[in-house]
């Protein structure tokens, strides 16, 4: 079978590899071929980041982890052969024909007419996961920082959860344009405009009750957070770090009573099938954040769009 692997940073190739043998993997295991997987913003670090050079090449088919499919074998009493289901990946990444899951990691996928907007399960799954510890939103006023696929979710959810503002900000016109679609009912573009004194006009200088940050991988924004935040707000960290430590304006942050989340996840049982059901049944449109379709063969360009942000890419989705 075909999968991908980084073998260098910026460099995937396709290589010809073994389909594994379900036999030697423990119980609860499915094999599962491979219809859609989409590249996220935490699969970035794995091909940009520089590893020392015995590290190379990197596991099959790392690091994609959002992939539906149709299980073609089963060691698990809870699905079968022909079973159509959304899952994480175990012992080998999505980036492959096949791939293997466990029965904990694997949900059945609802009848829907588009299978690459249940696809978004996955990621909408960890906004759910996150949302569940921010308690009652209606009337607030809110922030997120960055529009990329998940901040684009996040911006959904919280109009969906009673938010008053839902200011929505990044440095890239296109993706604001879409944070429009995903009902923001502000944007700001920080490359050209003042994001607080922005913040404080729209909330007529009460600032925000809760701050999003979802850009990760730098430590410059999480200190813009505490800026535009009120006494007593609430700071969700959602953005992966790659930093181990932050230069974190901790003065600001006590002075301000501010409490500070953070949320990585989620909880597979409970927030995938939700995230699914809300997809289906119309309470959130995940199709604008969705903007190319590629082979999966051509998963190099894939990484490459999306970190260069080439084509106005916000969500690409590999197609088997």
């Amino acid at each position: 079978m075909k999968a991908g692997q980084i073998v260098a940073p910026y460099h995937i190739e396709i290589i010809d590899i073994e389909k594994p043998n379900i036999s030697d993997y423990p119980d609860g295991t499915v094999m599962i071929k491979t219809l859609h997987s989409a590249i996220c913003g935490s699969d970035m670090p794995h091909f940009v980041l520089e590893n020392l050079p015995e590290r190379y090449p990197l596991g099959h088919g790392l690091s994609i982890h959002e992939a539906i499919g149709v299980i073609t074998e089963s060691k698990s009493d809870r699905f079968k052969e022909g079973d159509e289901v959304l899952a994480l990946p175990r012992h080998i990444g999505a980036c492959a024909e096949y791939f293997l899951s466990n029965e904990d990691v694997t949900i059945p996928l609802v009848e829907y007419d588009r299978k690459d907007c249940i696809l978004m399960s996955q990621p909408l799954g960890t906004v759910v996961w996150a949302c569940r510890k921010l308690g009652n939103l209606i009337n607030l006023d809110t922030v997120v920082i960055g529009q990329g696929p998940m901040g684009l979710l996040i911006a959904f959810m919280l109009s969906n959860l009673g938010a008053k503002t839902v200011i929505t900000t990044d440095l890239f016109d296109f993706r604001l344009d879409v944070s429009k679609q995903m009902r923001a009912t502000h944007t700001v573009n920080a490359a050209t405009e003042d994001l607080v004194e922005k913040v404080k006009d729209i909330t007529d200088g009460r600032m925000a009750d809760l701050v999003v940050e979802v850009v990760g991988h730098q430590t410059e924004t999480i200190n813009t957070c505490l800026k535009l935040l009120k006494r007593e707000g609430t700071l969700l960290a959602f953005g992966v770090p790659d930093d181990e430590v932050y230069d974190f304006h901790f003065a600001e942050f006590f002075r301000k009573n501010i409490k500070f989340l953070c949320s990585v996840g989620p909880d597979v049982q409970n927030d995938f099938p939700l995230a699914m059901d809300m997809i289906a049944q119309g309470r959130i449109d995940v199709s604008p954040i969705i903007t190319h379709h590629l082979p999966f063969t051509e998963v190099q360009k894939g990484f490459e769009m999306a970190l260069h942000k080439k084509n106005e890419a916000i969500k690409i989705v590999l197609d088997y």
